[in-house]
């Protein structure tokens, strides 16, 4: 029998929806969270330092903040196509983050690529089955899209 478990980061980070029909088309940011929902068996091997967990929640920390919490933290996400942003983010004085990505950072959008930062780092050391089988976006309080394996 499997068990998931969940674990999050969350990033202030700005973006726009170019074509949107409403306010979003305007840059603005939000406080997003990305929360991994990993799968697998329980560690049952007797001593060892997960023992009895499918995963330290302090390893799916760190893979959380490296691939995805210090790409896109204080950082503006920008759809490669959207000249208007892309020429004022050129206006921006030196060490501005902006992170130019081949989608539209829409919540849906932005729910797959953390998955694909994350998926290849979620590994087995104990042969438990691991699974990262969901990425949850949280861009505002009532807010959320998710990204299914």
């Amino acid at each position: 029998m499997t068990t998931r478990i969940r674990r999050y980061v969350e990033t202030d980070t700005g973006h726009r929806v170019p074509n949107h029909k409403s306010k979003c088309r305007h840059m603005h940011g939000h406080r997003y969270r990305f929360e991994a929902e990993i799968e697998g068996d329980v560690v049952q091997e007797s001593g060892a330092s997960d023992e009895g967990m499918v995963m330290d929640f302090s390893d799916v920390s760190e893979i959380l903040m490296v691939h995805v919490h210090d790409v896109i933290d204080h950082a503006f996400v920008v759809y490669e196509h959207d000249e208007q942003a892309l020429a004022a983010l050129a206006c921006m004085e030196d060490g501005h983050r902006t992170l130019v990505v081949s989608f539209i950072p829409t919540a849906e959008n932005l729910a797959k690529w953390a998955f694909d930062q994350v998926h290849p780092h979620i590994v087995s050391a104990y042969g438990n089955r691991l699974k990262l089988v969901a990425m949850h976006v949280r861009e505002t309080p009532k807010s959320i899209a998710t990204w299914y394996a």
